[in-house]
């Protein structure tokens, strides 16, 4: 460990600052991100490169579809177009994956 503190540490600091290459960088020296960790990725690169955002929404999507195990194809449906609408209404899409994250307990 650095002086600058743990992995996940900087990770969360690159997160709460928002940039992008620092937050990517910092994300691959953990050896696991949390869901709700890979949704705040998904809410720092959604301005960036748009093929860069749709790779972390999918991968997002297929965590979603594994971890909730009681998730329903609506809820599917329901979290893809969260994300497909993040780039532009970051706000709304954010509160309904999260709701999302706590209906299933994974938040």
């Amino acid at each position: 460990m650095t002086s600058d503190g743990s992995p996940y540490t900087r990770f969360r600091r690159a997160l709460d600052a928002g940039n992008e290459m620092l937050v990517l960088t910092t994300a691959r020296e953990l050896p696991h991100i949390k869901l709700d960790d890979a949704l705040r990725i998904c809410l720092v690169i959604r301005g960036g490169d748009p093929a860069r955002y749709e790779r972390a929404a999918v991968r997002w999507l297929g965590r979603f579809a594994l971890e909730a195990r009681a998730a329903t194809i609506a809820d599917l449906r329901a979290a893809a177009d969260a994300l497909d609408a993040l780039p532009e209404r970051a706000y709304e899409a954010l509160e309904r994956l999260q709701q999302l994250c706590l209906d299933h307990g994974l938040c």
